[in-house]
């Protein structure tokens, strides 16, 4: 099992950037495929984005594609999620989520991933 810690979020200008980082227990870290969710006030939690279990790697959605990058550390037991360029429509709470196994098929449905950490809320301000 897996606890996940996300943390970085805040109150940010439109086009600026911000980076998430989730921190997870645990010596398996890196049997995990690990992926970015986030879900804005009234809307479904959509994917943001999935990172393989040794970075190489990523699948973004559309909406977040050449603004977001996921990166991750397995020595620290983190993943990593820098937000450039960031509009009032990113703002939402944005969730790290662990998939049990290396195999990396750019998931990004939520019932997928087995583990969930709390959240980190970011708004954009325009």
């Amino acid at each position: 099992q897996v606890q996940l810690v996300e943390s970085g979020g805040g109150l940010v200008q439109d086009g600026t950037s911000l980076t998430l980082s989730c921190a997870a227990s645990g010596r398996t870290f890196s049997m995990y495929t690990m992926g970015w969710f986030r879900q804005a006030p009234g809307k479904e939690r959509e994917f943001v984005a999935t990172i393989s279990w040794d970075g190489s790697n990523t699948y973004y959605a559309d909406s977040v594609k050449g603004r977001f990058t996921a990166t991750r550390d397995n020595a620290k037991n983190t993943v990593y999620l820098q937000m450039n360029s960031l509009k009032p429509e990113d703002t939402a709470v944005y969730f790290c989520a662990a998939k049990r196994g290396r195999a990396f098929f750019r998931t990004t449905t939520s019932t997928a991933y087995d583990y969930w950490g709390q959240g980190t809320k970011v708004t954009v301000s325009s």
